[in-house]
């Protein structure tokens, strides 16, 4: 598919004078500026993001109720359960808040349910079969029970309180719990709506421990450090691509660094089971390697397995389990390649079908835990809202995954009397409806879509952040665009452009892979560089010049050695 390419045109004056007092190199201030980052302060506090910088989270709508009475539940060692989402985001939130309730005695156990049988959040079989029998007093949900109306009716009429803690779309219908704390309430006022669940839940502990300290409960007994929760907090942050900018940012830097030192076994285990336990982790190591293995869990089994990695503490059992959560990956990537190349086989068979905005196709042999990872495939391909749904008997389950600009949340309440259930974000959610709508479900999805997206067609945009030479590139250059990082949603890795570029030599590496010497002639000057270009075409005749090439600059790193390396995303 075509692409856009728009090339970003900053403010001149003022990207010289951000250089000037960064004392940066003018292309570093024209990223920033490009990311809306003009202010020295800002950018001072961008590239140095501290667990100081934190706005406090007390003003989270309902955090005041919710601490009172879960610091009852602790000094009264009432029984607390955690009830938690299967993905990553609600796995890293349910292990961050059974380390620090069990770190404290607190009567504290978790439950997170199983994606293909029981389906996604709190519901009231959870409490009668589950909680009640267990004499559970206090339920912290997180990263799910917004939309979970009867499961807390049915916990209170059993004297069971909930407190929610969340952040996906919610209506104004907010459930009956003691407390819900969503900074995507509309009555929300904290402005941390960027948050991720893992995030509202660090949140809660930040006031939590603040609490229990003005109670005096740490008078015989040092006050936990939050900061040893970061790594989970940075997992389940950039795993479930939440911008990441402001406290998302502090928790993916403070936290990668503490993933790098081998804090937890058990995140040392599946490091090493992913092969990059010899390098610095950085974003792309958490959002492609490990975040899914151990996605792979509740994918393709249950969830569980990766709370109990996370919460490991003999390296030899965390490694037993990395390699099970390896091992189910696997099993997850044969699943998907299947769905993959059934869609690919319909869509052959019947074209006209990319004739309209969305795609919404189902299959009674698809396995749903799958379907969210192959519809961000079939979006990054096609460029369109996807809804892939497992339709079996008389239920549809699915996934559905969106663009920049187009609402996944809000064409689905326009299709809310075809669908039994959904929630979820703007650019991605679940759902859940009857076989018999799936036909006026799909025309009237494709009609929500419609209505939201502009005239022009829908096209895929890159943003450049500058046009450079080769000449440019040197080591003070690669060593700033490094301190930019993470890199993620709200905070893209900067790219660039450069025009009249000729291949010196160039070989396969891998299967598709091509590694070049490029050179660029300008102003007189040759200036060559070390290349590469993932999943070329190798059935094509290769290129040995481009007109213009679109790319990222990174330090290329082998032992104790680093040279610079372009990769190539378009030419």
């Amino acid at each position: 598919m075509k692409t856009k390419w728009e090339i970003l045109q900053p403010d001149s004056r003022s990207v010289a004078r951000l250089s000037q007092r960064l004392k940066c190199h003018p292309i570093t201030a024209a990223v920033l500026i490009n990311r809306r980052i003009d202010s020295t302060d800002a950018a001072v506090k961008f590239l140095n993001p501290s667990l100081k910088h934190l706005r406090p989270p007390f003003t989270l709508q309902d955090m005041d109720a919710a601490v009172r009475r879960i610091g009852a539940a602790i000094i009264n060692h009432e029984r607390i359960l955690i009830f938690g989402d299967y993905d990553v985001d609600g796995v890293t939130a349910t292990a961050l808040l059974l380390e620090f309730l069990h770190a404290i005695g607190a009567d504290v156990s978790y439950y997170i349910p199983h994606r293909i049988k029981e389906g996604y959040g709190l519901q009231p079989h959870h409490i009668l079969e589950h909680a009640h029998p267990h004499h559970t007093r206090l339920i912290i949900t997180v990263d799910c029970g917004s939309s979970s109306h009867e499961a807390v009716e049915a916990a209170r009429r059993l004297g069971i309180d909930v407190i929610i803690t969340d952040h996906h779309k919610i209506s104004a219908n907010i459930p009956p719990a003691r407390a819900v704390i969503n900074p995507q309430r509309d009555d929300c006022r904290a402005g941390l709506e960027n948050l991720s669940g893992v995030g509202v839940a660090f949140a809660l502990l930040i006031c939590l421990r603040k609490h229990l300290r003005d109670l005096n409960f740490w008078r015989d007994a040092g006050e936990p450090n939050l900061k040893n929760l970061c790594d989970l907090v940075a997992l389940g942050t950039i795993a479930d691509m939440v911008p990441l900018v402001d406290e998302n940012r502090i928790f993916s830097r403070t936290g990668l660094e503490l993933i790098y030192s081998g804090h937890r076994p058990g995140i040392s285990a599946l490091l090493e089971a992913a092969g990059i336990a010899d390098k610095a982790a950085d974003s792309d190591d958490v959002a492609f390697r490990l975040a899914p293995r151990l996605n792979a869990a509740g994918r393709v089994d249950h969830a569980s397995a990766a709370v109990q990695l996370l919460t490991a503490q003999d390296p030899a059992a965390a490694g037993q389990i990395a390699q099970a959560l390896n091992r189910m990956n696997s099993q997850r990537q044969d699943l998907e390649k299947k769905i993959l190349d059934d869609i690919q086989a319909t869509l052959q068979t019947q074209p006209e079908r990319l004739q309209k905005k969305t795609l919404v196709l189902w299959h009674p042999q698809w396995h749903e835990g799958i379907l969210g990872i192959v519809a961000s495939r079939i979006v990054e391909q096609y460029f369109r809202p996807v809804v892939l749904i497992a339709a079996k008997r008389e239920t549809g389950k699915g996934s559905a995954r969106s663009i920049p600009g187009v609402d996944l949340y809000e064409a689905l309440v326009a299709c809310d009397g075809h669908l039994t259930r959904f929630g979820g974000h703007s650019l991605a959610a679940g759902l859940t409806l009857p076989t018999e709508n799936l036909a006026r479900f799909a025309a009237a999805f494709d009609n929500a879509v419609d209505q939201l997206v502009p005239p022009p067609q829908l096209v895929p945009t890159i943003a450049i952040d500058r046009e450079i030479d080769f000449s440019a590139i040197s080591a003070r250059l690669i060593d700033e665009l490094e301190s930019l990082s993470p890199f993620g949603a709200g905070n893209p890795e900067p790219l660039f452009m450069a025009r009249n570029v000729v291949v010196v030599s160039s070989r396969i590496v891998g299967q598709n892979h091509r590694r070049m010497i490029l050179r660029q002639i300008s102003g007189g000057e040759a200036s060559a560089v070390n290349a590469i270009h993932f999943n070329v075409n190798t059935r094509h005749p290769l290129k040995e010049s481009f007109d213009r090439i679109a790319f990222r600059l990174r330090w290329n790193r082998w032992k104790d050695k680093k040279t610079a390396q372009i990769i190539i995303v378009e030419a």
